[in-house]
């Protein structure tokens, strides 16, 4: 079974979402840690092993590694792109169990990284997943509501709980 990676070009996804982009005009910490939140959304759907980056020439200093939300985020070194570290991980990464990824609209980035064997997925392609993963979590969430059992009679949170609890067996 293959083990699929995304790599994600951070700031090439900010400046390409229309929701990150005006984001970024306020804060671009708001954008990046926006992302962030989604790619931990597209992680938990899809399982896969997701990595964001982000350019060092916006994050000065040596290369940062972190976790948010279950997501991998680099910072790269100091005259270091993205594209550049993207490379370095598409060749490292890879693997006859492994499938990479890389999220960019750089079309040289993604003949670069085609021909190391990743496959591209672009911004838009990227956002158009994540709006249909958007509803299907809508769905799930509404059908998990839905079942949940509903009373007739109108009760205040605090009785609904107690009641619960019985019925639970607990007190």
């Amino acid at each position: 079974m293959k083990k699929d990676i995304l790599l994600v070009d951070g700031y090439n996804i900010i400046g390409a979402w229309p929701e990150l982009r005006e984001l970024k005009q306020r804060s671009l910490a708001e954008a990046r840690d926006r992302l962030i939140e989604r790619m931990a959304e597209y992680k938990a759907h899809t399982g896969w092993r997701v990595i964001v980056l982000f350019d060092a020439h916006l994050a000065r200093g040596i290369e940062k590694k972190d976790w948010k939300h279950n997501v991998e985020v680099v910072f790269t070194r100091e005259n270091e792109t993205a594209d550049e570290r993207i490379e370095k991980m598409v060749s490292e990464l890879s693997g006859r169990r492994v499938q990479i990824h890389v999220a960019t609209s750089d079309l040289t980035e993604q003949w670069v990284i085609f021909a190391q064997g990743a496959l591209r997925k672009s911004a838009r392609e990227l956002e158009i997943e994540m709006n249909e993963i958007d509803k299907l979590i809508t769905k799930k969430v509404k059908e998990i509501q839905e079942e949940r059992p509903f009373s007739k009679i109108q009760l205040s949170d605090e009785v609904a709980e107690i009641f619960e609890k019985w019925r639970r067996g607990m007190k």
